[in-house]
C-alpha cells in the first residue's frame, strides 16, 4: 500500500467515525427520554451516514492534497468548495448564492 493510499483511507476513515459519531448523537437527541431510544435506527442511520461519508471521500479530500490524493477525484461536489480555492476568498457564503439563484429564477410578476 502507497504512502498516497495510506493518507487518504487514515483522512477519510477520521471523517467517517466524526460522521458516525455525530449522527449517532443527533438520532439519540432526539428521543425524549434515554430509554425510549430506538437504538436499531440509531445504528442504522449511523452506519448508513459512515458510509456516505466514504462514498463522498472518494470525490476528494481537503485533508489531503489534490496532488497526494490516493482517490481519484470525480472534480468538484456541488455544493462544496473546490479543494483549491480557498472558502475564504468567497464574499458570499452559501446561502446568500442560493438566494441569488432563487431570485434570478424567480418568475416575474405579472403587471396589468
Amino acid at each position: 500500500m502507497t504512502d498516497k493510499m495510506k493518507k487518504w483511507l487514515k483522512a477519510a476513515g477520521i471523517r467517517a467515525l466524526k460522521t458516525i459519531a455525530q449522527t449517532a448523537v443527533a438520532t439519540i437527541g432526539t428521543a425524549a427520554v434515554l430509554a425510549t431510544v430506538d437504538w436499531r435506527v440509531v445504528l442504522s442511520a449511523s452506519l448508513l451516514a459512515g458510509i456516505l461519508s466514504l462514498l463522498t471521500s472518494v470525490a476528494g479530500l481537503p485533508e489531503v492534497d489534490s496532488e497526494q490524493a490516493a482517490a481519484p477525484s470525480a472534480g468538484p461536489v456541488i455544493g462544496t468548495a473546490d479543494a483549491s480555492s480557498d472558502a475564504a476568498d468567497s464574499s458570499s457564503t452559501g446561502a446568500e448564492q442560493a438566494v441569488e439563484v432563487k431570485q434570478d429564477t424567480a418568475e416575474p410578476s405579472k403587471q396589468e
